[in-house]
């Protein structure tokens, strides 16, 4: 009776894998399951198909396999340590085999009445052809094992080493793994598919993953693999689109009345840009097509995505609900609430803020208030998704840097309205197309891509400790004119493993350099209480300190028009978005503005790389794209939060073609089958339906 294993089970049962064995591939190569093994993808493959001839080898890098005898052996010692040399004989002459390490491990192995394959990387000394540290096995043993072909190099550790997990035991588990459960390996992808590609079964593709019979075999296996995988993450990011579109009625804002139309044509501060009038018409078509909306919307630095956010609500309110924003961090929260009650005075609508450090008192009106409606709009950081918080009928939910929210936090928002509220996410972060393909292929997407009138462009320039007393002279210059300041440092305190410049350290050296009475300085860092921090903003803002010194905290959400100059110290220690992000800071106002970058003598290639990308270009894009290459997708995004990609074979930077085509198919079948109900989808419906078994709430929520 063949009865089904479910080969994603964590019990692992194969021959020569004992408990600690089991502990190390779990920890190391992140292997739980037979069909983690099944995925566990080779560094790269080595071709020991062909035998060379000694006297046939010249003078290259490149690894060769030749087969013959040990004539001589022995060890060496001189005044630079010991080592192993031997010398290897085939019929046409001879070379030398070298080791430095395993000396007398290797010494034991080798018994000269034996024929051995040797397999390594040549190389040249002194005019002679030699081999270093060499992978050597008796012939028999060769043949035993099948080591002739095109093997795989699999990742490995030094764990994994002195485990005995090298890439030879691990091609003899995965061959038994395929012998024993090769059969319950389940088709994903149907057959019009794969015939129209000439793709292999999966079961096919697996084992040419493993064991190539080919290199072209092996192409067309790892393409197959990584379109399967990535096949289906579009397929759930389109479904729940679907899904929502069809399913989750939305409050339908059917006019635009009063408060939209008296704040936009009497008190509009700027003429809006094309794209900001482009990205208001898309959102306002969401909010009256009484489905819920769903829309990211992406804007680099300064490009006004506050002015669409503060339009939207205004459209929530006329249609009588409320609306509320969400910030990930009180400094952001209070300038919303700031920038956002001065722009609506004139309309007497009712804004309010709550945060952390809200007093009681304070929180009962407010609470009252939003409960029976009186107040319009509430902003706030994670404060808003508490139980006691409860909105008459919210109906527009907008969050700031929503990559900075948990998707169980920005659950327990929708949970507050009788219907889900329509959705605005907002993002300063610039997503390239390939990650908001993959992360938010569930969201309509709208993008801000040009900057208000009259901005000029900031310059950016790097400069080394060596030109520090210019840069200070030109920070005094540039105060003299009546301009503000910022300093930023990565670290708090000093650290004994970093040698960078901390803030405490920057905060008494600047204090010398731009003395009291003359100079007035802030400080401001993320282990100071939300009171002081507010103090020392407040200082700057009124133009009372013409120097701010901080850290990251204010990467996000500080809007000091005055502010000309951004001085980043050590910014090898900062990733390119957020370098992008503190350069943002300036360059709001009517004056030209600076960022000047600073770093030590010597920085490595990478961060020479993002430093001088930042002083070629302003464009976030095109900086996000640099990022995502030199960083990879799982760092520029952080933590992930849905599970959606938890990708085994493919790679979104290096796979950018394949996840375009996947979706492409994706969205062909989904247009021709919505249901997946003909028969030659019959696979895609299963294998989805046992994909998103355990997701149904989550696909709600952006």
């Amino acid at each position: 009776m063949n009865l089904k294993i479910n080969l994603d089970s964590p019990h692992i049962k194969l021959k020569g894998l004992g408990g600690y064995r089991i502990e190390v591939l779990k920890s190391d190569l992140n292997i739980h399951s037979i069909a983690d093994l099944f995925h566990l993808i080779p560094n790269r493959y080595v071709d020991r198909r062909k035998f060379y001839k000694i006297n046939t080898l010249a003078a290259s890098s490149t690894e060769v396999q030749i087969i013959g005898e040990i004539m001589d052996i022995k060890k060496i010692r001189n005044t630079s340590g010991e080592r192993l040399k031997a010398i290897f004989r085939d019929e046409t002459g001879s070379i030398e085999l070298v080791w430095f390490k395993g000396i007398s491990y290797m010494q034991k192995k080798i018994k000269s009445t034996e024929t051995f394959v040797v397999y390594g990387k040549l190389n040249e000394f002194g005019g002679s052809l030699s081999i270093v540290h060499p992978e050597i096995e008796s012939l028999h043993s060769f043949k035993l094992k099948g080591s002739k072909g095109i093997l795989p190099v699999y990742p490995s550790t030094e764990k994994c080493q002195k485990a005995g997990i090298s890439s030879v035991f691990l091609r003899q588990i995965i061959k038994e793994a395929f012998d024993a459960f090769g059969n319950h390996i389940h088709e994903a992808l149907p057959l019009h598919l794969r015939e129209e590609f000439g793709w292999p079964e999966k079961r096919t593709g697996l084992q040419e993953l493993h064991f190539p019979s080919t290199f072209e075999n092996l192409q067309k296996a790892q393409f197959s693999l990584k379109f399967e995988e990535l096949f289906y993450l579009q397929l759930q990011l389109l479904e729940k689109k679907q899904l929502r579109l069809k399913n989750i009625k939305g409050f339908e804002f059917s006019k635009i009345d009063t408060y939209f139309n008296t704040f936009y044509k009497q008190h509009l501060p700027f003429e809006l840009t094309e794209a900001q009038k482009r990205v208001l018409k898309e959102i306002r078509k969401d909010l009256g097509a009484g489905v819920q909306m769903n829309r990211l919307l992406q804007g680099d630095v300064g490009s006004g995505k506050t002015m669409v956010a503060v339009l939207s609500s205004l459209i929530a309110i006329d249609n009588g609900y409320q609306c509320c924003i969400m910030a990930p961090t009180e400094i952001l929260a209070k300038q919303h609430y700031n920038s956002i009650s001065e722009l609506l005075q004139p309309l007497e609508i009712n804004i309010k803020i709550l945060t952390g450090s809200t007093k009681k008192k304070n929180r009962e009106t407010l609470h009252d208030e939003l409960a029976n409606g009186n107040l319009h709009i509430l902003i706030g950081t994670h404060a808003l998704i508490e139980d006691k918080v409860i909105f008459k009928n919210l109906g527009l939910a907008i969050i700031d840097e929503q990559h900075r929210f948990g998707v169980a936090q920005r659950s327990k928002l929708w949970k507050k309205s009788k219907l889900p509220p329509h959705v605005l996410v907002m993002t300063a972060t610039p997503i390239p197309r390939t990650l908001a393909m993959s992360y938010y292929g569930d969201l309509d997407l709208s993008v801000i891509d040009e900057l208000p009138p009259g901005r000029k462009p900031i310059t950016t320039a790097h400069r080394t400790d060596a030109s520090r007393l210019k840069v200070l002279k030109f920070v005094k210059d540039e105060i003299a004119k009546g301009r503000q300041v910022y300093f930023v440092y990565p670290l708090i305190k000093e650290s004994e493993k970093l040698d960078y410049k901390d803030l405490m350290d920057g905060y008494h050296a600047l204090s010398r350099d731009f003395p009291m009475p003359d100079y007035q300085i802030s400080i401001v860092h993320g282990q100071m209480k939300s009171e002081e921090k507010e103090f020392e903003m407040k200082r700057f803002v009124k133009n009372n300190t013409q120097i701010m010194v901080a850290t990251t905290v204010i990467e996000v959400g500080v809007n000091i028009p005055n502010a000309s100059i951004m001085v980043i110290e050590s910014a090898e220690r900062f990733g390119l978005s957020q370098l992008h992000q503190l350069r943002g800071r300036v360059g709001r106002g009517a004056y030209q503005s600076h960022c000047i970058l600073m770093t030590s003598d010597k920085i490595s290639d990478d961060s020479k790389q993002r430093i001088e990308s930042m002083v070629q270009t302003n464009d976030g894009f095109k900086l996000a794209e640099i990022d995502l290459n030199l960083r990879g997708p799982g760092d520029l995004m952080g933590t992930q939060q849905s599970g959606v990609l938890n990708l085994k074979v493919s790679d979104l930077i290096k796979d950018s073609q394949i996840l375009h085509l996947a979706r492409k198919k994706a969205q062909d079948i989904l247009r021709e089958d919505e249901l997946l109900l003909l028969e030659k989808n019959k696979i895609i419906k299963n294998t989805l339906v046992q994909i998103m078994n355990d997701k149904a709430f989550w696909s709600y929520i952006s």
